[in-house]
């Protein structure tokens, strides 16, 4: 399965994103910012960084870059779509998903094991979880802070459109704890913590069995490549 990893400007975790990609058993296909060429992918990743230098909002100019324009129209036909931090912005940016992010309720860059709940598991991205299982992975965001209207809100909650939310700790103050999104057909998902920094054992969260032991990540990747065969 060849997965997309989107370079922007200002993109700082392609080569994370890509490495978990191959971890997972995919092959990963970089993709450049200025081309609209997808290259016949089965899915695409907008990972994490700071896009454009993150100016007017973040996620807003590359919402614009042309390769968006592709990524839109095949998201809109069915292919699957993860975006990582600066990726949900994108996302977000890009109408794929709803409602807004904003600077962090206290005003700081936060990095952080991050423990989520996983709410949906039946997307491209989430369907090797359990439904409601716990997960830690790295969150790393100065402008994390999901928004959204009232009847936003209520639409997302109502139709089980909350991929995860965040336990123990808000750390950037969203609105109703929420860390990730999906759409309804499940193949865009966006969450603003990083699942490609937990998904080789050495370097992701620690765990009660090591240090630096956790993988919960790598079940993003693997589930995509999953959803591929079954489809």
């Amino acid at each position: 399965m060849k997965i997309g990893v989107v370079t922007f400007p200002g993109t700082l975790d392609d080569r994370d994103a890509a490495r978990a990609v191959r971890l997972a058993g995919g092959e990963a296909v970089q993709l450049w910012h200025a081309d609209t060429n997808l290259h016949k992918v089965d899915a695409v990743v907008l990972p994490g960084g700071f896009s454009y230098g993150d100016y007017l909002r973040c996620g807003a100019i590359a919402a614009q870059a042309p390769v968006m324009e592709s990524i839109i129209k095949a998201a809109n036909g069915g292919l699957p779509v993860l975006g990582i931090c600066n990726g949900f912005q994108v996302l977000v940016e890009s109408h794929l998903l709803p409602g807004g992010l904003i600077r962090n309720e206290n005003q700081h860059f936060i990095c952080r094991d991050q423990k989520l709940i996983v709410e949906s598991n039946t997307t491209a991205w989430t369907n090797d979880f359990a439904l409601n299982e716990e997960i830690t992975i790295p969150l790393k965001n100065g402008e994390g802070g999901y928004i959204a209207t009232e009847e936003t809100l209520k639409r997302l909650e109502g139709e089980g459109l909350i991929a995860f939310r965040y336990k123990e700790v808000n750390p950037n103050g969203s609105v109703h704890d929420i860390a990730g999104l999906r759409n309804e057909r499940g193949n865009v998902v966006g969450l603003m913590p990083h699942p490609e920094h937990a998904v080789e054992p050495g370097f992701g969260p620690d765990t009660s069995v090591a240090m630096r032991s956790g993988v919960d990540g790598l079940k993003f990747f693997t589930s995509v490549l999953k959803a591929a065969v079954n489809a």
